[in-house]
């Protein structure tokens, strides 16, 4: 496997690389970004994505007692949200492939007073270390386009959920409202990496993230590679006009 994977290519936003180099590349985007990354956050989006994460929150149905994982969860805001649904006597496991992400996430928690009940696991999405049929819930907020393997991330997470249980994606898509693509190429590519030096001195990384949506599978590839890896009652929610896409599915 790893010849064959030697031998492959995928892309690095616009720029193609090994297939083994990628997780490397991408994991020197956000140890540089890690320490302004909620604050790009709220400038690039307006505050926007604290409402799409809301709604995520609001879609995942889970009761108290029940376990949940945020993959992928950066800086803790899904499963900040998750611990609040699953209260005192449920578990939150938040995992992120990214060490300096994953700490500022473990920080920003403790910060609020959440420390029992919520563990934190260094993980690659694509080979979850959690048994099978551990979760009644997983999320995944902004993290599967930066995943070299999806199909291979998408089934380690259908391997990881209960039986009933649901996968939530939320990431940046293809905005389908007529003449806002335009509008959104310009300031991808024009005003975001300028926003990325100003801020955290590091406009590379800030073009990349612009890249690698565009790069990224549209709704509707995206929802048939959901029923490839074997999720059940597949739909997706267009937010900010496809600019932002949930997209759900359950293990049945």
């Amino acid at each position: 496997m790893a010849v064959e994977n030697d031998s492959k290519t995928t892309h690095f936003g616009f720029e193609e690389v090994a297939w083994s180099d990628k997780a490397k590349r991408v994991r020197g985007v956000f140890d540089s970004v890690a320490p302004k990354y909620d604050l790009m956050n709220d400038l690039m989006s307006a505050g926007l994505h604290r409402i799409w994460k809301e709604f995520t929150l609001s879609q995942t149905h889970l009761r108290p007692g029940q376990r949940a994982l945020d993959v992928a969860g950066g800086t803790g805001d899904l499963a900040r949200g998750l611990k609040k649904q699953v209260g005192e006597r449920g578990l939150v496991v938040l995992s992120d492939i990214n060490g300096a992400m994953l700490a500022h996430g473990r920080d920003r928690t403790i910060d609020v007073g959440l420390v029992d009940g919520i563990e934190y696991v260094q993980a690659n999405a694509e080979c979850l270390p959690f048994a099978a049929n551990s979760f009644d819930c997983i999320t995944i907020g902004f993290g599967l386009r930066n995943v070299t393997d999806k199909p291979a991330a998408l089934r380690s997470m259908y391997r990881a959920l209960k039986p009933g249980g649901q996968l939530l994606v939320l990431e940046f898509s293809q905005p389908t409202a007529p003449g806002l693509k335009p509008l959104y190429d310009l300031y991808s590519f024009k005003v975001l990496p300028v926003l990325g030096q100003v801020v955290a001195d590091d406009a590379d990384s800030y073009r990349y993230l612009a890249e690698s949506i565009r790069k990224h599978p549209d709704q509707e590839t995206l929802l048939g590679m959901l029923r490839d890896a074997g999720f059940e009652d597949c739909r997706y929610h267009n937010l900010a006009g496809g600019i932002v896409a949930l997209h759900r599915g359950y293990k049945y």
